[in-house]
């Protein structure tokens, strides 16, 4: 048999799972009175901490419903495996049961083939409105949507309208429960309230008098990074999606958008680390593709950091002069890296937030100037102290011009950590303005490019002060 999956952070289904593999071989019928308490997410826990042979008859093993909603919380990877397992039948009975979002997210894992199979096996409604979804660009407003909300007609009365909510929610599912919208003959969003709103409300007064007609909204079109800081900006628990007409298509629920922010954060974390974003989780990628990613971005920084070598040929003779100014090599190009780095950090996250726009760069340069300034003026104190205290200790001879060298150091501090806190902070804007992703001005990439300046204002401010005495 196939081994399980790792099982480390699955504690409570490694417990069940032989349990439930027992009763798999003896009473298969049990399965689902035995975990009907059970939340889907952890009976996907259950699902994957067993052997891929047995996934297929755990699922079947329950409700047709019930295996939808465990197929919803399902590893990417397996589920795709399990529905192209099955024939485009069984694996249709399955997928209509799931929320409209999610049987559209499963279908676009498969290959195209296999998902028009099962889209013709579905019923006309479902088709339809699971064809729809797949037009939408998975990371747009579109993609996240789903078309299970309750709306009503803004004319209704308050027991009209909970009459209606009634039939909705015995219906079937319906995942945006607690918000009502309320539209007009047209289907136009005109306004919103709480579910506890409509419960609370006086007999006899119309929905248009109940309901709030500031109603925060996006096109299909919207970027799910923007979706996400709408939801965060106005706390919403579902966000509308309207058409160009104001007709509603769709919410986008809060689980969607904190899947959405994990996704995110975690893609400008792996740029911001030198490498290309993963599409799937870290213990999922194979070896080449693993390599693949990270190699592209090594090379690059390689190729850079051979620029810092040709900038300290170009001072060789000044290096051969004054031995003592490579000992602080290190410290000047890693005081402007790491200066540069925190920078481009920042401004990546505000960018993020929504905090900072391209159009602030000017503003964004006022701060870092004066900033990277007294930043520079503080590591170069340090600097300086020491060249003092270790000479003055005779801990190491800096010879008769040491009160130069720890200017030298001290003012090359001054200018590359300000240089640094510039770049890092204008490299997202211009990239940005590029049409690239800000996250891919990436800390490595920074300290590389302010290593090669780094060497150039190094050896220009000491051939200005150590000129007259030890670089001729």
């Amino acid at each position: 048999m196939t081994p399980p999956r790792s099982n480390e952070k699955r504690p409570l289904a490694a417990l069940l799972v032989p349990d439930l593999l027992e009763l798999l071989e003896e009473s298969p019928e049990s399965v689902g009175p035995q975990t009907e308490e059970m939340h889907p997410a952890d009976l996907a826990d259950v699902a994957e901490a067993m052997p891929e042979e047995m996934v297929r008859a755990f699922l079947f093993a329950l409700p047709k419903e019930r295996a939808a909603e465990v197929l919803e919380y399902l590893d990417e990877e397996l589920r795709t495996q399990f529905l192209e397992e099955l024939t485009a039948g069984e694996a249709a009975l399955i997928v209509a049961e799931m929320t409209p979002d999610e049987r559209a997210d499963a279908l676009d894992e498969l290959d195209e083939e296999t998902a028009d199979d099962i889209l013709s096996e579905l019923g006309a409604e479902a088709q339809a409105e699971t064809e729809r979804l797949l037009e939408y660009d998975p990371y747009t407003a579109g993609g996240l949507m789903t078309t299970e909300f309750v709306s009503v007609g803004e004319s209704l009365t308050v027991e009209e309208a909970l009459r209606s909510v009634r039939t909705m929610a015995r219906a079937g599912r319906r995942e945006a429960m607690y918000t009502i919208y309320t539209t007009d003959m047209n289907g136009r969003l005109r306004g919103v309230l709480s579910l506890r709103e409509l419960l609370a409300a006086p007999e006899g007064a119309r929905m248009s008098e109940l309901a709030w007609s500031d109603v925060v909204s996006v096109v299909p079109n919207t970027l799910q990074e923007e979706v996400s800081q709408v939801t965060s900006n106005y706390d919403l628990v579902a966000l509308p999606v309207v058409d160009a007409e104001g007709r509603l298509l769709g919410v986008v629920t809060v689980d969607d958008v904190i899947d959405v922010i994990q996704e995110e954060q975690t893609e400008d974390v792996q740029k911001m680390g030198g490498m290309e974003a993963l599409e799937e989780p870290y213990m999922q990628i194979g070896l080449w593709q693993n390599v693949r990613k990270r190699a592209g971005w090594l090379s690059v920084l390689a190729l850079s950091e051979m620029l810092t070598a040709s900038a300290m040929a170009h001072y060789e003779g000044e290096i051969a002069k004054a031995a003592l100014l490579a000992q602080f090599i290190p410290l000047v190009m890693s005081s402007g890296g790491n200066s540069g780095s925190q920078a481009t950090s920042l401004i990546i996250r505000a960018m993020a937030l929504g905090e900072v726009r391209v159009r602030d760069w000017y503003k964004v340069v006022m701060r870092e100037l004066p900033a990277g300034i007294i930043l520079g003026m503080i590591l170069g104190t340090l600097a300086v102290t020491r060249i003092l205290i270790w000479h003055g200790l005779g801990l190491y001879d800096y010879g008769p011009h040491f009160g130069l060298i720890a200017a030298t150091i001290g003012l090359t501090l001054i200018g590359i950590v300000t240089f640094g806190s510039l770049t890092g902070s204008m490299l997202p804007f211009i990239l940005k303005r590029l049409g690239f992703d800000p996250a891919s001005a990436s800390a490595p990439f920074v300290a590389t490019l302010v290593d090669v300046t780094g060497i150039s204002i190094y050896f220009s401010v000491a051939y200005l002060v150590l000129s007259d005495s030890l670089l001729k």
